[in-house]
């Protein structure tokens, strides 16, 4: 077990099993538990709710304290917020905290579209949601986002995918490799048969590392960001900021997560035809890429956006990358906010 994935530092949620998972890749989860935090109150009509997935290493509880609350877009008095944390994150089944024979390096190959379709198990049969007002979320949130939008077409009336894309790219990919390799390189990783953390920190640190180049971006660093954010130094703001947030985590957990970034693509689902498969969204989309993100460059998401019908390109205007996310940038977050609310405003296409 990992502390580090607690109610303390992550709740509250509440773990629910939704039985069992047949996996895209042949696999099977025979107890499928996923890790929900709830806010605000289903209406009576059981129209009211937004269903936000997570991002790689995020859980529900950093979209709590920055994307909802009473006055946000994601407004608690208004709406029936769900956040569901994605399969692999630590808190839902997850190599480190799965039964054997499935626990650590030999927990079954997990993708995008095995998590939405267990969200929507867990929506219609434990809440008895069959709409959704709003699908949102960042980063490999989007690609749940997107793959909600085009596998469940009746179901969403609008979506707004944050810094991420429908068909992961090539060089993301071998980006993400890198990554993987971080971790697996690590002599203590041991093929995934660590006994803690702690044994793979090297890995670890190496991966934190790749994600302070690629997370924030050039001019993050020239305007001095990480000292705003209270780092003196590069060295400091590495060793502070992003080895004190990636270092806890279970490697097998990221690894697992990031097997399922690599493989996002909603044209599975039409036989590789991407324009086709983002023809079949009828729900109002709002892309919106960060500017300066190096992972989900505006450029692949605007060639995305093209793609589904009426749909807007709202980019988020920031320096500090995709790890914006984050809630670094007071500024992107408001502009974030701006165009929920705007997107929330508009009538339903269903």
């Amino acid at each position: 077990m990992n502390n580090y994935y607690s109610q303390e530092a992550h709740g509250p949620f509440q773990t629910i099993d939704i039985g069992r998972l047949e996996l895209a890749e042949g696999g099977v989860l025979e107890n499928c538990r996923l890790a929900v935090a709830t806010h605000g109150h289903l209406n009576e009509a059981k129209d009211n709710a937004i269903l936000v997935p997570t991002w790689y290493s995020g859980t529900s509880k950093i979209m709590e304290q920055v994307y909802i609350g009473p006055g946000r877009a994601l407004n608690t008095d208004k709406y029936f917020i769900v956040v569901v944390n994605q399969i692999g994150n630590g808190l839902s089944i997850s190599p480190h905290n799965a039964e054997p024979p499935q626990a650590g390096p030999r927990f079954p190959k997990v993708r995008i579209e095995d998590d939405v379709r267990a969200q929507h198990r867990l929506l219609t049969e434990h809440f008895g949601i069959q709409r959704l007002a709003l699908v949102t979320g960042g980063s490999m949130g989007a690609q749940q986002t997107y793959e909600w939008a085009v596998r469940y077409p009746d179901m969403v009336e609008r979506a707004a995918p944050i810094a991420g894309t429908a068909c992961n790219t090539e060089h993301d990919f071998v980006f993400t490799e890198t990554l993987v390799e971080a971790i697996e390189t690590d002599p203590g990783f041991q093929d995934g048969n660590y006994r803690s953390s702690a044994e793979v920190s090297a890995g670890l640190k190496r991966h934190a590392r790749l994600w302070t180049v690629m997370g924030w971006s050039t001019e993050f660093f020239r305007c001095g960001r990480h000292r705003a954010l209270g780092f003196e130094t590069m060295q400091a703001f590495v060793d502070g900021f992003m080895n004190g947030y990636f270092g806890p985590m279970d490697p097998n957990d990221l690894l697992c997560m990031a097997w399922k970034w690599q493989r996002g693509d909603v044209s599975r689902l039409t036989g590789g035809d991407k324009a086709k498969a983002l023809g079949r969204i009828r729900a109002k989309t709002y892309v919106m890429p960060i500017t300066s993100d190096m992972f989900f460059p505006p450029s692949d998401c605007l060639a995305e956006q093209h793609l589904i019908p009426g749909s807007s390109f709202r980019p988020i205007q920031s320096i500090d990358g995709h790890l914006a996310l984050f809630g670094t940038d007071a500024e992107a977050i408001a502009q974030i906010d701006a165009h929920l609310q705007e997107l929330l405003a508009q009538p339903s296409p269903l």
